[in-house]
């Protein structure tokens, strides 16, 4: 079974939603990074800054930061390919860009359809969607895809940046 790293953001409401909708279809569908909530990034800093530390000190030496990476990018690369669901923000579009990067399929849904400000970089993207029945068909071909990229080195995860 073909598994999806459904990338999105911590405040979309909208992530449950689509990884039910992509699992319906016979997908397995890799989304519990969102059970952290929409705060969790907002309480990692207050966190990290309570301690004295600022942001290049939190990346390198805090615990959490490499243990949420490390969760991530493990999970990720466990993955055959990615579902980026729009509005999402940077760490969504880094992550589809280490998974593009991997040469792991990507896909884009722009749920609610075109955005209003267009970005030609999206064409990094396998294919792109504007409505979920559109996603549903491009992503059929792939129903019995396995990824079969590289073997991934993750001896840095956890070391300084």
């Amino acid at each position: 079974m073909t598994q999806i790293y459904l990338l999105g953001s911590l405040r979309n409401p909208k992530v449950p939603q689509l990884a039910e909708e992509l699992r319906l279809e016979g997908f397995k569908v890799f989304d519990d990074w969102y059970a952290a909530g929409p705060e969790a990034d907002d309480k990692w800093q207050d966190y990290e800054e309570s301690r004295e530390r600022d942001f290049e000190e939190a990346l390198r030496s805090g615990a959490a930061a490499s243990h949420v990476f490390g969760y991530d990018l493990y999970h990720m690369n466990q993955s055959d390919l990615v579902v980026m669901l729009m509005p999402c923000g940077k760490s969504g579009h880094l992550e589809f860009g280490y998974a593009r990067g991997q040469a792991m399929p990507g896909f884009i849904y722009f749920d609610g359809g075109e955005p209003d400000r267009w970005d030609v970089m999206y064409k990094y993207a396998t294919d792109v969607a504007f409505t979920l029945i559109t996603l549903k068909h491009r992503l059929a071909p792939y129903m019995d895809y396995k990824y079969q990229g590289r073997d991934v080195d993750q001896s840095f995860i956890g070391e300084t940046i």
